[in-house]
């Protein structure tokens, strides 16, 4: 009796954990990023590919594209623009980046003068999520594309006055 317990515990594990690594697989959408033009010289192309979630159309998509600098106690940002661009014939967006890696900031003084490597980006932008489509980028070779992704909280109710 206490052999087949522990047989079937074992047994009931393995399938949690089969069961566990099939759902694990299934997150993503099968992605076709094929269509999509080749990044020109001194760009590279990027995408974010998002996970299968429930409630899609309560999510939605941050993304922040900058690089690592060295930079003072001001308050940097990058200096250039995202441009969403329409893929022919397809109906998807991607987007492209201008920017020649200058910052912008605040000009307070710092009294240490230290340096500390902090990413500094463009203005964020927030898209819809969705994981059937690749977000698709074309950045200059030094930098990069982050992002989070930003969920509902519970509703609340204004107060009246």
């Amino acid at each position: 009796m206490k052999f087949s317990k522990i047989i079937l515990s074992v047994f009931m594990m393995i399938m949690g954990g089969y069961v566990f690594a099939q759902k694990k697989a299934e997150k993503f959408e099968k992605l076709q990023i094929e269509m999509f033009p080749k990044a020109k010289e001194g760009f590279k192309q990027v995408y974010i590919q998002l996970p299968i979630a429930k409630n899609e159309n309560d999510l939605k998509v941050e993304f922040f594209v900058g690089a690592e600098k060295m930079l003072d106690c001001n308050k940097h940002f990058l200096i250039g623009k995202v441009n969403s661009q329409d893929l022919q014939g397809w109906g998807y967006n991607y987007y492209e980046v201008e920017s020649k890696g200058e910052t912008g900031g605040t000009l307070m003084a710092c009294p240490d003068q230290k340096l500390t490597k902090k990413f500094v980006y463009l203005q964020p932008e927030t898209v819809r999520y969705n994981s059937k489509l690749p977000l698709v980028f074309y950045i200059p070779k030094d930098m990069e594309v982050r992002y989070r992704i930003l969920r509902p909280d519970v509703m609340k109710k204004a107060v009246q006055k």
